[in-house]
């Protein structure tokens, strides 16, 4: 049942996770393309991109991306949560230690 738990976990968690990264970067390239007047840069490794650019895109895209499915995994797993009446089972742990 473990097992079961953990893929089921892996999944809803992973599904949740691209969502929001899918989403975070959308959002991310519209307000990139709002204040600076371009578009983001496609690969910020590229030599024709001016090296700031890319240190801020590569700085917002992962601080937005990364919080983004942070949050999302955060929530997929309240929503496991209150559904199974415990947390998934890479979660547990974290749950077990109090301070």
């Amino acid at each position: 049942m473990a097992q079961d738990s953990s893929k089921i976990w892996s999944a809803f968690s992973l599904v949740a996770a691209l969502g929001a990264a899918s989403i975070a970067k959308k959002g991310l390239d519209t307000g990139w393309k709002a204040a600076t007047g371009k578009q983001p840069p496609a690969n910020p490794a590229d030599p024709d991109v001016d090296v700031w650019e890319a240190v801020a895109w590569a700085a917002a895209s992962g601080t937005f991306v990364a919080l983004a499915k942070m949050f999302a995994q955060r929530r997929a797993a309240n929503y496991y949560a209150r559904s199974t009446g415990h947390l998934p089972p890479a979660l547990q742990k974290d749950n077990s230690v109090k301070a």
